[in-house]
């Protein structure tokens, strides 16, 4: 049994919760500027505490969003954006206690999937997260970064003041839509935790830019310059650091890019976290200034209900296959499931291919093929015909990504 109580958080335990979370960040709780800040992105609804007593002790949080599938639609989805146990109660089962009730809470509420970021990579494959999105962390040097002549060179840049950026991107965002698989909206509790308290206009130090194609606004930056100069080294250039880029198109993408490498009086810039396929390396003229440093995950998700999930979404043209689930935590999910060009439906017909809840969450959006899996070991074959066809099935144009933090 346990020593410790995991219930919905009061609205007036809001601050102490966050606080926790923070602190189990190696960080410090929010002052009361620091808390009118990020305070309105941190809601009791959807938050979860386990307390010792009336001391919170570990915490759980998501908010409501909905996640773009291969195809087009979106689902209704939880993104999970605080786990934290207090770091004299590890170890007890807190983890486990508070992420199996989110689970059951999100699917009472109709989510279909639930997403995350993880700052340990060892604990959610256990609850049915997998890595469903990988992203690379580009470092580009800016003088050997100059774009070739037949890159899209239409529209112009503006920079915004600080007020201009909290009202105008959110918008902005919207237009530019959910294009790649795994992208999320942001709802507007996002915003003043993840976006506002950055900028100028919020106190902090980034500055965002504009990209204006022929319709108007069609992307947007959010950077910052670091400044690299010392004693020794008074002339060096300083560091840009990507924290946000989307664009509409390729022009506006482009632009951006074009805009970053131009500014004066930087050697570098830094952008974690970006879809594998960006063709940034192509769009230079030495594709070596362009360097890719590291590939993680980058959004670990969880199918919340597999056969609404599965069915969602679509599949390219090949040969029927038969998924079988084993889902320990959401026994609901476990069975058998046909997939096709058609669609997905449950079946009573033979698994081809068996897997967990993780492994079909890495499959999901396209990121991993079942041939890979199942070489891996993660997959249980029945049949290895199975492998081109679901490697077929799943295969998406463009790779997941989610751009979002949270």
């Amino acid at each position: 049994m346990n020593d410790f109580d995991v219930r919905p958080i009061a609205e007036g335990e809001r601050r102490a919760v966050h606080g926790l979370l923070a602190e189990a960040l190696h960080g410090s709780p929010p002052d009361d500027e620091a808390w009118a800040k990020v305070g309105p992105s941190f809601p009791a609804d959807r938050t979860f505490g386990a307390f010792d007593g009336a001391t919170p002790i570990g915490m759980t949080s998501s908010f409501a969003t909905a996640l773009a599938v291969p195809g087009g639609k979106t689902l209704p989805a939880a993104a999970v954006d605080g786990v934290a146990v207090r770091a004299d109660h590890t170890r007890r089962g807190v983890v486990t206690a508070l992420l199996t009730e989110q689970l059951r809470d999100c699917v009472r509420r109709g989510d279909l999937l639930a997403s995350l970021h993880a700052s340990e990579a060892t604990i959610y494959g256990r609850f049915g997260y997998g890595v469903a999105v990988l992203g690379q962390d580009l470092r580009i040097v800016t003088a050997r970064a100059a774009l070739r002549p037949e890159v899209p060179s239409s529209g112009r840049v503006r920079l915004l003041d600080g007020d201009e950026a909290i009202s105008r991107v959110p918008g902005l965002y919207r237009r530019i839509g959910l294009h790649r698989p795994g992208m999320i909206l942001r709802p507007g509790l996002w915003w003043p935790g993840y976006h506002d308290r950055l900028v100028r206009g919020g106190g902090g130090d980034y500055r965002v830019a504009v990209h204006i194609g022929t319709d108007g606004e069609d992307g947007f930056v959010v950077f910052r310059a670091i400044d690299q100069r010392t004693h020794d080294d008074p002339e060096r250039g300083a560091v840009l650091a990507v924290r946000d880029l989307h664009a509409a198109d390729p022009a506006a993408l482009a632009g951006l890019w074009r805009f970053l490498i131009g500014m004066d009086l930087t050697d570098e810039i830094r952008a974690p976290m970006r879809p594998l396929d960006e063709p940034l390396r192509a769009m230079v003229v030495d594709a070596r200034a362009v360097q890719t440093t590291g590939v993680g995950d980058h959004t670990w998700l969880r199918l919340l209900d597999a056969g609404a999930a599965l069915a969602a979404r679509t599949y390219r043209e090949a040969p029927p296959v038969v998924l079988g689930l084993e889902d320990r935590l959401l026994p609901e999910n476990t069975g058998a499931y046909r997939i096709s060009p058609d669609g997905a439906v449950r079946t009573e017909a033979p698994a081809q291919l068996r897997m967990d809840a993780e492994v079909l969450a890495m499959l999901y959006l396209g990121e991993w093929t079942a041939s890979a899996l199942a070489g891996a070991g993660r997959i249980t074959v029945s049949d290895p015909a199975a492998l081109p066809a679901a490697d077929e099935l799943f295969r998406t144009g463009a790779r997941p990504w989610c751009g979002t933090y949270f």
